[in-house]
């Protein structure tokens, strides 16, 4: 289980911003599977290893992804414990959040 420490509003932006482009959610698609190192990533997705380190970056910082490198190469893999961090703030809404009606719109 992640503790609620891990539930600050910047790590927690970080993870959701993270997952908001399209091209880093084809990222951790492809990593699901299999760690992958920056070119084989580049030929699965057909973009620049420019553009790619950009968003691997942003997933780095996220924490959503570790790097490791091996000789010349940098191989990348998925963070699970910072997916379940994100999945537990998300969880903590259903749990303690009670369904509140919706309301009419205020008359101005």
């Amino acid at each position: 289980m992640v503790s609620n420490s891990t539930f600050t509003p910047d790590t927690i932006a970080a993870g959701f911003h993270a997952l908001s482009d399209p091209l880093r959610i084809q990222v951790l698609e492809l990593l699901r599977s299999q760690e992958l190192c920056v070119c084989d990533l580049c030929d699965h997705l057909g973009t620049t290893q420019s553009k790619l380190s950009f968003h691997l970056k942003t997933l780095k910082e996220a924490g959503l992804v570790r790097a490791r490198q091996e000789g010349r190469w940098i191989y990348y893999s998925l963070n699970l414990p910072q997916f379940v961090a994100l999945e537990q703030y998300l969880a903590e809404f259903r749990r303690f959040s009670p369904i509140l009606a919706i309301r009419p719109p205020c008359e101005t």
